[in-house]
């Protein structure tokens, strides 16, 4: 089965009780959910702060990462670039500030508080 474009899905992040939600619906109507602690995804942005220098990849976080899982790892990266916090090119994500560990918290802390408002 070929995979689904970009264009051919939505995705909705919500954060429930420290706990983010990735939904992604395809054009189709299938649906999927995936999942991140808040742990998980400090531990990415840690991640990508510190390798500023050289950007990272997916492959890096799930090599280097071994006690995230990798499905968390992709989550978070996946939010990190939905919120503008990492630039990526040729594959390789940079971070968009030289705050950015600041700014991947702070995009954290502002979905959560905004489900908390909707709850």
């Amino acid at each position: 089965m070929p995979r689904a474009r970009r264009a051919d899905r939505q995705c909705e992040f919500r954060i429930v009780d420290g706990v983010m939600y990735r939904t992604v619906v395809l054009t189709d109507g299938r649906s999927y959910r995936h999942t991140c602690t808040f742990e998980s995804f400090a531990d990415v942005a840690r991640f990508i702060d510190d390798n500023a220098a050289k950007g990272v990849t997916t492959t890096d976080l799930w090599d280097d990462l071994e006690e995230t899982p990798c499905t968390q790892a992709t989550v978070a990266l996946e939010f990190l670039k939905d919120r503008g916090c990492v630039n990526v090119e040729r594959r390789r994500c940079w971070p968009a500030s030289d705050s950015f560990f600041e700014d991947a918290l702070c995009e954290w802390h502002s979905l959560a508080y905004q489900g908390e408002m909707e709850a």
